[in-house]
């Protein structure tokens, strides 16, 4: 998290933390807290303040957007997910499928490029899909979706179109508009910020919606979506994240500096993951699960190690290195299946960050040889 995160949240609680419509100043202060929020999330995002809603994460916010979009979808009708994507924009739309006797479609995952296999795009989008679920990119190999192919094809048969971009949020600069979604998901926690989950619905879309909700509660835009007492804490976190981000840029407005700030982090990112990338390649006992070259990537790296399991070896590169390195499934549990690395624990998964630096890819690089050294050796 970055230190603008936490400063703005210390500075809301120990200010007088309140709920929202009051006549007294702390209540007033939250209220514009929340206003100022969607409008931070809407330069981010490039979407109108009122398409921006709040809530515990993203898993959440997808369930309760699938469980309101129940009267679009009737028997017969298909949503089409992939076998890529985390499990949270998989399964909310299943289970919407399976309460409407709707059909289940998958775009299947190159087993070999890890990318989805858009060549089956046309068979597989028909007159009676009513959905499509993808990801921006790969939470596990970094694969960006070409999205804007997605959309469009989609949009010619008349079909909603989620976009889950908690992966992507940190590392690619974002346009909702220029996309042409109709929702898209991301988590502030993703992008230096608190745990928070930010759902951008399209307004024509959202005013539609008919959500579960308090018959007292709002029933306008975005506040409907946002049941109970929102976290007012994590809100003020997310503008000091996006504070964060906005120094890494340039430019007249927040707007102009999130979206320099953006670019410059994906440039900076490339060239750092290509170094881990190359390395990685050339070791014999790592498998790299990394799509070709002229594939654009976020700096999420994926990799087994021959024979070992993936746990065992995370616990060491952290008794050792004092390295956080996560193993498992990453919920992207279609493609851990389909490309069979379950049986070792799932994958090893090292991402970069802006304030990662060379120094620490180089010693990384040491603690994977001091590794292979000791596991590999005769």
């Amino acid at each position: 998290m970055a230190q603008q995160a936490l400063d703005a949240m210390v500075n809301y609680i120990s200010g007088g933390m309140a709920n929202l419509h009051g006549m007294f100043g702390t209540s007033q202060a939250t209220d514009e807290l929340l206003e100022e929020g969607r409008r931070g999330m809407a330069d981010f995002l490039n979407c109108q303040p009122q398409e921006v809603a709040f809530g515990q994460n993203m898993t959440s916010l997808a369930f309760a957007i699938a469980r309101s979009l129940g009267g679009f979808i009737q028997p017969g009708d298909e949503i089409l997910v992939t076998e890529i994507d985390h499990r949270a924009n998989v399964d909310p739309w299943v289970t919407l499928a399976k309460d409407r006797g709707a059909v289940v479609k998958f775009i299947p995952v190159n087993p070999e490029t890890f990318t989805l296999e858009l060549n089956q795009l046309d068979k597989l989008l028909t007159t009676r899909t009513k959905l499509v679920a993808v990801s921006m990119s790969s939470n596990v190999t970094g694969t960006v979706t070409p999205v804007e192919d997605i959309i469009r094809r989609a949009k010619a048969v008349n079909a909603l179109v989620v976009l889950d971009a908690v992966h992507a949020a940190p590392h690619l600069p974002i346009d909702f508009q220029a996309l042409g979604a109709d929702i898209l998901f991301c988590s502030a926690y993703k992008f230096f910020g608190p745990h928070l989950g930010i759902a951008v619905v399209s307004a024509a879309l959202f005013e539609q919606l008919p959500v579960y909700k308090l018959a007292p509660a709002p029933a306008h835009i975005p506040d409907k979506l946002e049941t109970g007492t929102q976290n007012h804490e994590a809100i003020a976190g997310l503008l000091g994240a996006l504070d964060f981000i906005q120094t890494l840029g340039t430019g007249a407005t927040r707007k102009q500096r999130l979206r320099t700030a953006m670019e410059a982090i994906e440039k900076q990112e490339v060239e750092q993951a290509l170094m881990l990338e190359e390395f990685l390649q050339n070791l014999p006992p790592v498998r790299l699960y990394r799509a070709p070259t002229d594939t654009r990537k976020t700096p999420t790296l994926a990799f087994t190690l021959d024979g070992v399991n993936s746990r065992d070896a995370a616990a060491w590169f952290a008794d050792n290195y004092n390295m956080c390195i996560a193993h498992g499934h990453f919920y992207a549990s279609t493609m851990a299946d389909k490309l069979q690395v379950n049986e070792l624990g799932g994958w090893l998964r090292i991402g970069l960050a802006p304030y990662n630096t060379p120094e620490e890819i180089e010693l990384f690089k040491t603690a994977l040889l001091a590794f292979i050294d000791i596991h590999y050796k005769p």
